[in-house]
């Protein structure tokens, strides 16, 4: 493990110890804290589980809360950012040690990733309802797709490098940038980093610690924000979390690879689904104020 490796996995657990903290003092001094339902233990599990093996949990989770009915729409983006970031920090500490981006790249979209976030989440939490449900809506149908295009072979294969030169370098950090901001608002980054270090010629593999340890960073970074602020629902965050730390070691370290093509299908059907609900909801939310 090279040195600055070392120094952003132990960033990375420093900041998942200070949302832990932030967590339980504001869980303190909340009137509706509760500990999770089966159910919501259950989504932690089935989510975390197939986001280590690739198909991602934004976007799931988002529909599963939707279609199920489990959180407010408006609150779902903090639920996700709080109570997926233990698995997310487990999956780091797995990932980020297994395939050798180079240091520098993947410190710089890391750390990228955590600022867009940190003001990402300020902005979330003063957004009107139809907003957030509006630009969930709009995430979900992206991730659906993704998914699509995974599937049909439509994306860019990448390469064999596993380090940015030149000017993709920049742009691939500002990239990273604009994603940790946009993650706040349910818009995962696994697809999309991805599909960006693909297409300049990176090893496909490369976007796993890249991913994983942007969203071990920037979701503690953002998390606090909006546990201190209350913006998330309480049971189903711990749900996640709980649920999701045994599903990334079974998948991690005992299942390891599943045919994912057929299961990416139905995520696509479900999905959409919810995503029709979400933007349905936001444009009743908007025909129902009154007219200047």
């Amino acid at each position: 493990m090279t040195a600055v490796n070392a120094a952003l996995l132990g960033s990375i657990l420093l900041a998942g110890l200070v949302l832990a903290i932030a967590w339980v003092a504001a869980a303190r001094r909340a009137p509706d804290t509760r500990w999770p339902r089966w159910s919501e233990l259950l989504v932690g599990f089935v989510v975390a589980f197939f986001d280590t093996l690739g198909i991602g949990s934004f976007a799931p989770t988002t529909a599963a809360y939707k279609l199920l009915r489990l959180v407010p729409d408006e609150r779902i983006p903090g639920t996700l950012i709080v109570g997926t970031a233990a698995s997310v920090i487990l999956q780091s500490l797995i990932f980020i040690t297994s395939v050798a981006v180079a240091p520098a790249l993947l410190a710089a979209m890391i750390v990228a990733a955590a600022t867009g976030a940190w003001f990402g989440a300020g902005v979330v939490m003063h957004l009107p309802r139809r907003a957030i449900q509006a630009g969930m809506g709009a995430a979900l149908l992206i991730a659906a797709t993704v998914f699509a295009l995974m599937n049909l072979g439509l994306l860019p294969g990448g390469g064999a490098a596993l380090d940015l030169v030149g000017w993709r370098f920049p742009v691939a950090v500002l990239a990273s940038l604009v994603l940790g901001a946009l993650m706040t608002v349910g818009i995962g980054m696994y697809a999309p980093t991805m599909i960006l270090l693909a297409t300049f010629g990176m090893h496909p593999l490369a976007a796993f610690p890249v991913m994983m340890g942007a969203c071990a960073l920037l979701q503690p970074v953002s998390g606090v924000r909006f546990v201190r602020g209350g913006w998330l629902a309480w049971g189903p965050a711990l749900g996640l979390a709980i649920g999701g730390v045994p599903a990334v070691l079974l998948a991690a370290f005992v299942v390891k690879s599943l045919p994912l093509e057929t299961l990416r299908w139905g995520v696509v059907v479900v999905v959409l689904y919810a995503a029709f609900a979400m933007l349905r909801s936001a444009s009743t939310a908007l025909s129902r104020e009154p007219s200047a």
